[in-house]
């Protein structure tokens, strides 16, 4: 056996004796699911229907909620200061 034989033969076996290089090659093939930050001024109630109006941009595109994407919702409740500097 030649030494670069070797090598591979070393190499290979110890890469597929990990248990973690089974579970990178799983994680890889599942979908990804963003997470979508949405920034509100006024409170929740406010306004109820630009939450929902936003979602339903998203199913116009394709995206499914849950599936494809998840949001985050955060309100300042009308304070400024709540909101994160640029």
């Amino acid at each position: 056996m030649q030494r670069r034989e070797f090598i591979t033969l070393l190499g290979g076996a110890a890469t597929a004796s990990l248990p973690c290089s089974r579970a990178v090659i799983a994680q890889q093939s599942s979908p990804k699911v963003f997470r979508v930050g949405f920034l509100g001024l006024p409170t929740a109630d406010s306004l109820p229907k630009r939450p929902e109006a936003f979602r339903a941009g998203l199913r116009e595109l394709g995206y499914r909620e849950g599936r494809d994407f998840v949001i985050e919702y955060r309100w300042a409740d009308g304070n400024y200061d709540r909101l994160p500097a640029c």
